[in-house]
Order: C-alpha cells, then structure tokens, then sequence
C-alpha cells in the first residue's frame, strides 16, 4: 500500500528535526539527496522547523535555533566602547603582519579599524576596504594606496553591502584579509549578524590567499545567524592571549591554522 504523502512529509521533518537536534545544523542539498525531493520541498521544511522554533535560518540551510546565542547586534557605539585596549593589541600585532608590497582586505569592524590606524604609511602598501570608518583613518595617512568598495551604505555598522560591492571584488587578488568576527565557534567556525556581511566576507575570503581573522576572547563560543567560513578556511587568527580557551589551541591544531596572541 503506497504510504500518503503527508505521512512522508511529517516524518521526514521528524528526521530533519533529529538531525538538526544532533548536529547544530544542515544544508539543503545534502538533505534533497538523501530524502530524494527536491531542494525546494527541503526549504519548505526548514519553514516549517523555523516557525515551530526548532531551527534558524542560515547560509545554504538551517541552524539550531538554540545554538544561536548571539541574538541581536550591539549598536556601534557600544562595539567602540568595548574591549578597547584588546583591540588596540590585536591592531598592532595585525598590522605589524602586513609587509612592504602587500595588498591587503580590511574587513569592516572596530578590531579593523584599529589595524588600519596601525599599518606603516608606507606606499608600496595597498588596502581594500568597505568601511567608512577605516576609510577615514586610512586618509590620515599620504602614502598608502587605498581602494574604497562601493556600494550601499549600512548606518548601523558603516559600512557598504550590496551588488555593487560584490562585483567591485570579482577581478581583485590579495595578498592578505583581516576578517573580523561577531562568532568564533570551533564547530560552527566564522559567523556574523548581518547576512549581506556574511556573503561579502565569503567573497573577499575568495579573493585572498591569506586569511586572518581578527578578534577579541568576547567572540569565541558564539553562534551568529550566519555563516562565512568553517575553521579550515583559516589561515592565521589574531587575538588576545588572556582570554584564549583551551579549546582555541586545539582546534589550531586540528584545522591548521596559527595563533598569534600579544606579548
């Protein structure tokens, strides 16, 4: 007797909703595959989860909603009054990383910002950024080469998103991103608030052959709604060693990526 269809869905959600339960997340095409429906019915039911609470929308398929714990974004002002002197660290460190003949990415973000006021003014140097505040600092300095991405601004962070910021990327190569966070978690890796960020970064992360993320010992243990990148796309992580978790150590050791911490 052919099971009814209903009876497929339903307990193909309770299979969705185990799953997502057990491993923090999951992605739509790996599901269409395994259920054999299409992309589109595996959204529907990502919809369904969503509106009773179990899963949080997220890059390509669902997270748990109970993992997210970053649940709203701090205001800028609040973002420059914290973590201050750990940010200062972080900067001069970062920027002491960047070497003559460089083209660099500065993401947007107050730990940014504060390698931006550190990098050497020094011409042979180039820094691709989408901050408004960074692109002020970088003016403060007569040699270096800066390019501005385009595109439309953000008030909340100041900072430009858009299609016309994705295609100022498509024929830049760098040597170097610094990428700042709002989630740091070893199994969840590099996450953010704001969805436009998320596929911004993704793409500057394409266009470097260095990635450097950024962040003070606040980001570590967070979920954000959206993905950029899992840990194994790191190259190098910039942060302060007083508040380093043991598991950071680890999962260098475990992706591949190297600590940097100042003295």
């Amino acid at each position: 007797m052919r099971v009814p269809r209903t009876r497929d869905t339903s307990e193909r959600r309770q299979q969705i909703s185990a799953m997502v339960r057990q491993r923090g997340s999951v992605q739509v095409a790996p599901l269409a595959r395994q259920f054999g429906v299409s992309m589109q019915t595996i959204r529907k039911d990502l919809l369904f989860l969503g509106q009773l609470g179990i899963t949080e929308r997220s890059y390509g398929g669902a997270i748990l909603a109970s993992a997210v714990n970053v649940t709203s974004e701090p205001a800028l002002d609040a973002k420059r009054a914290v973590h201050t002197d750990e940010k200062a660290r972080i900067g001069a460190l970062a920027a002491a990383m960047v070497a003559s003949g460089d083209s660099i990415v500065l993401d947007s973000g107050t730990t940014a910002l504060q390698i931006a006021r550190h990098l050497p003014d020094d011409e042979e140097i180039t820094v691709v950024t989408n901050d408004f505040d960074i692109l002020a600092a970088l003016t403060q300095k007569n040699r270096l080469n800066v390019v501005m991405l385009g595109g439309a601004l953000r008030r909340k962070n100041m900072a430009f998103y858009g299609a016309q910021t994705m295609r100022a990327l498509d024929d830049l190569h760098v040597d170097k991103l610094f990428l700042g966070v709002d989630g740091f978690d070893v199994e969840r890796g590099i996450t953010t608030h704001y969805e436009p960020e998320a596929m911004l970064n993704r793409k500057m992360v394409e266009a470097a052959r260095q990635v450097i993320v950024v962040t003070d010992g606040s980001k570590f243990g967070q979920v954000c709604l959206h993905r950029i990148i899992n840990l194994d796309g790191v190259d190098d992580l910039v942060t302060d060693g007083d508040t380093l978790p043991e598991g950071i150590r680890a999962a260098a050791d475990r992706f591949g990526f190297r600590i940097h911490c100042p003295n």
